[in-house]
């Protein structure tokens, strides 16, 4: 072999050996991009897992507080597509970047539609609140309404009462005399015969005039109503016995009357009650003695 030969095989020698070098250096070069990538790939993976996981936890938090059905049933397919593409992307290899890349473009959808349901929430919620107000309002109107109403009534059954009193007609200047068998005034008490009670109607423009009866209890001293037939009058709910009665015609002016009670059962001494009544109302009441 000349020199020529060997200088030139020499040549090719280290021309191959700077190549191997080279194409050494270059895939040296790759598996580093090879590895940083697939690091880059497996981390972008995780990032997109938890971005999964965070959206998922949101879904949870509004499906507890949002009331509205059919927009609770909207969040619940949301939710279970969010799972959905979680378990696609668990079982993506990190080296998918094309299947990677589709997972990251339907999160961002998927977080547009949430973002589309949370403003709905929002809405519902203030919508709500200004329901919930509003009712609060309209109970505070109703109560105060049901209160003056309340007031009126009250009002109403106190002025009717007071039209009711003024309406009464009333007694006075009661007198009891005693008589005796020749109806003459007697003070001996073994002489009584018959009782003589005069009485005053008084003046009342505010009662309705016509035909009246007076009705009288006469009490004695151990307060039992002296009757003789028995009678009774309708008062309040009930009934009560009476000692004497007699109509009348009222025509709103004063007018004087006399009734008497004839004798004819063994008197008590002591102090009697005469009580007055009149359309259903006690309108006097006057103590008396025999003794």
């Amino acid at each position: 072999m000349n020199k020529k030969t060997t200088y030139i095989l020499a040549a090719v020698i280290a021309v191959l050996a700077v190549v191997l070098v080279l194409l050494l250096l270059q895939n040296h070069q790759q598996r580093e991009n090879i590895n940083a990538m697939a690091e880059t790939m497996e981390f972008e993976k995780e990032q997109l897992e938890e971005e999964y996981e965070d959206l998922a936890l949101q879904y949870d938090g509004y499906q507890i507080t949002i009331k509205n059905d059919s927009l609770a049933d909207l969040l619940a397919q949301e939710k279970q597509r969010v799972q959905d593409l979680r378990e696609e992307l668990r079982i993506t290899k990190a080296t998918d970047a094309k299947k990677i890349n589709a997972l990251k473009k339907e999160l961002a959808t998927v977080r547009e539609i949430m973002v589309g349901y949370i403003h709905q929430i929002d809405s519902l919620d203030r919508q709500n609140k200004q329901l919930v107000q509003e009712n609060r309002e309209v109970r505070e109107q109703y109560a105060a309404v049901q209160e003056q109403n309340q007031s009126l009534t009250e009002e109403k059954t106190k002025l009717t009462e007071v039209v009711s009193r003024a309406s009464m007609m009333e007694v006075a200047d009661f007198r009891c005399t005693t008589l005796n068998k020749r109806d003459r005034k007697t003070s001996i008490f073994s002489h009584i015969q018959k009782l003589q009670f005069d009485f005053a109607i008084l003046k009342n423009i505010t009662t309705e005039p016509g035909i009246k009866t007076v009705y009288l209890q006469i009490r004695k001293p151990d307060g039992e109503v002296m009757t003789k037939d028995d009678g009774t009058f309708p008062f309040e709910n009930g009934s009560l016995p009476y000692s004497l009665k007699k109509d009348f015609e009222y025509s709103g002016e004063q007018t004087n009357e006399v009734l008497y009670w004839p004798v004819e059962e063994i008197l008590q001494k002591g102090t009697y009650n005469a009580d007055f009544f009149i359309d259903g109302n006690l309108v006097g009441s006057f103590p008396f003695q025999l003794k």
